[in-house]
C-alpha cells in the first residue's frame, strides 16, 4: 500500500474515533455527574528514510495515527442547587450505588426519584443503597435524608454505560452528600463543539489527501502504460 494512502487512511479512522467519542460527551452535556472521555493520539511510528543508491540517511517519516488507551475524565464538577430533596450531591470523590440487574454499579448521577414500592431508585429504576448495601426506603414525606445514602470510595472505575461505573470498593467514600442539589455534567459544550469542528476538518484533509494520491497513482499507471505501448 502507497504510504501516504495508510497515513491519510489512519488520521481518518482516528478522528473518526475522536468524532464518536465527542457526540457522546455533547449528548450528555445536561446529564448529572456525567464524566467525558480523552483518547490520546499519537504517532504510530516512524520510518527512517535513506538515499538509495549511497545510503546516506535522509531523515524520518511518521508511518501513522495511533489510539492511545481511553481514560474517563472524574475532575468533580461544580454543584447547582435544585431543591429537589430527592436531588443529592456528592461534594468531594466518591460513588453512589445502585443495585441493578448485572449487579451493584455506581455512579455520580444524583437524580433520584421513588419507586412504586416507596424505595429510592435512580433513573433506571435501579434501587439506592445504604452504606450497609441496603436499598433505602422513601420517609412518608417523600424525604430521604442525606446520611442514609452511601457514598463508595472505587479503585479502577470504569465506565459501564447509562452513566454507571464498576469498579472494586475501596471503603467509605470521604465526599459528603448535598440533599437539593446535582453535580454538573463535566462536558464543557463549546469546547466540545470547537473539537468537533477542528476534528471534521481534519477528517476532511485525510480525504483530500487520499483524493489527490489516488489521482496521481492513476496519471502515473496511464503514463506508465502509455510509454510501454509505445
Amino acid at each position: 500500500m502507497d504510504l501516504g494512502l495508510y497515513i491519510a487512511a489512519t488520521g481518518m479512522v482516528a478522528e473518526q474515533a475522536r468524532q464518536d467519542q465527542l457526540s457522546n460527551d455533547l449528548a450528555n452535556a445536561s446529564t448529572p455527574g456525567f464524566k467525558p472521555d480523552e483518547t490520546p493520539q499519537h504517532s504510530f511510528g516512524e520510518m527512517l528514510l535513506a538515499n538509495s543508491q549511497g545510503g546516506t540517511a535522509i531523515g524520518s517519516v511518521n508511518t501513522g495515527v495511533a489510539l492511545g488507551s481511553t481514560s474517563t475524565n472524574l475532575s468533580a464538577s461544580p454543584i447547582m442547587q435544585t431543591g429537589q430533596p430527592l436531588d443529592f450531591a456528592i461534594q468531594g470523590s466518591g460513588f453512589f450505588a445502585v443495585q441493578t440487574a448485572g449487579g451493584i454499579r455506581y455512579t455520580r448521577d444524583g437524580q433520584f426519584s421513588t419507586s412504586a414500592q416507596g424505595t429510592l431508585t435512580d433513573a433506571g429504576g435501579n434501587p439506592v443503597l445504604g452504606q450497609g448495601g441496603a436499598a433505602i426506603k422513601v420517609g412518608a414525606g417523600g424525604n430521604v435524608a442525606a446520611g442514609e445514602i452511601g457514598v463508595f470510595e472505587l479503585t479502577a472505575p470504569a465506565k459501564q454505560g447509562e452513566n454507571l461505573y464498576g469498579g472494586t470498593v475501596a471503603g467509605k467514600g470521604p465526599g459528603t452528600v448535598q440533599q437539593g442539589s446535582l453535580e454538573q455534567s463535566g462536558v464543557q459544550a463549546a469546547k466540545v463543539m470547537v473539537d468537533m469542528i477542528t476534528s471534521m476538518h481534519t477528517f476532511q484533509s485525510g480525504q483530500q489527501a487520499i483524493q489527490a494520491i489516488g489521482q496521481t497513482l492513476q496519471q502515473a499507471s496511464t503514463r506508465v502504460g502509455s510509454i510501454t505501448g509505445s
